[in-house]
Parts: structure tokens; sequence; C-alpha cells
């Protein structure tokens, strides 16, 4: 049974994406998966996106041929497959939250294959990103969705948003405040 064939409205994201990741290697492109899909898998699906980003963590090719052995048709920046409510993207690389590039991935298998995806320390970092340049209150809420069902380095995370200019000190107090409220419920 082909790849394409596996794919149907009953595949969860993260077995999508990890079928995505894993069939792109097979064609030579290493990928990461970022932004609010990540959030979704380490979130348990309290918070919900159907955009995949995957970011290439090598040198940049057409995956034409790996999107379409799945079954995927591109439709102007985005790839979309008949059976399935997700979408894939392909923003530019190198993978980066803020002025940080990241080189250290998380994986998880899963029945479709190995998924890399970002750790979750550079999950909230990405959600707090937005939170400190853009006040988006919602990424706040995805980066203690995360911080509160996985451990995470609070410390390299506040040595971060010390050098995330001009919001990002105090952003990350609120976040701290926030994530000791919700560990005090």
């Amino acid at each position: 049974m082909s790849a394409k064939h596996r794919i149907n409205g009953r595949t969860s994201l993260e077995d999508l994406a990890a079928l995505v990741c894993t069939t792109l290697e097979e064609h030579g492109i290493s990928v990461v998966l970022s932004g609010g899909a990540v959030v979704s898998i380490y979130s348990d699906a309290e918070y919900v996106s159907y955009d995949l980003d995957f970011v290439p963590t090598g040198l940049a090719r057409r995956v034409d041929a790996a999107m379409e052995s799945l079954g995927f048709e591109k439709t102007q920046r985005h790839w979309t497959h008949p059976k399935s409510r997700y979408w894939v993207e392909f923003p530019p690389g190198p993978v980066a939250i803020g002025e940080e590039t990241i080189r250290t991935f998380a994986e998880r298998e899963t029945r479709m294959g190995t998924l890399r995806l970002l750790a979750p320390t550079e999950c909230v970092m990405d959600r707090l990103t937005w939170y400190f340049h853009d006040a988006d209150t919602e990424c706040l809420e995805q980066a203690l969705q995360v911080a509160t069902r996985h451990p995470v380095d609070r410390r390299r995370i506040e040595r971060w948003a010390q050098g995330e200019r001009p919001h990002g000190e105090e952003r990350y107090r609120e976040f701290e405040r926030r994530l000791r409220e919700t560990a005090g419920r």
C-alpha cells in the first residue's frame, strides 16, 4: 500500500507530520516541524492548528516530488491533501527563534514514521516570540499550555528573553507569573 493511501480524514496531525517528515527525509530533505502544530502536539490538542510548518535544516531543496508522492497538491504556498483537513507549508530556514538559530531538535516515533520537531523549551520560546514582539496573548496561552505539560529549561528561556528587545524581559516576567499561578492550581 502506498503512503498516499494511508492518509485519510482520521489521520492525526502528529501522524501526518511524521509521514511528511519521514517521506521528505527519504527524498534527502531534512526538515523540522515548528509553529502552532508543535503546540497542538505538546498540548494534547488543547490548542488546535491545521497548519504544519516544516522548516529546512539543511540545504533547501524542492519538495514537489516528495509531497506529490503522498498525494498532496500545491495551492499557492500551501500543500493540501484531498483527504486531510491539515495543510503543509515550508517557511524558509534556518530554524531560528528570535536571533537564536536552533540546531538540536526532538524526535517522536509514530506509526507513520519519525517526526523531527522543536523540543518543548524551544516551542515555548517560539510562542513567546510572538507574545514579546506582537503582544499576542493567544501565543502566551500556548506557551503556558506546553510549559505546564512538559519539562522546560526556564533558565534558558529567561536568558533568551533578556535579549529579545524591547519587551522580552517584562513579558517574560508575566509568563513566569502566569506559570506559577497555573502550577499552584
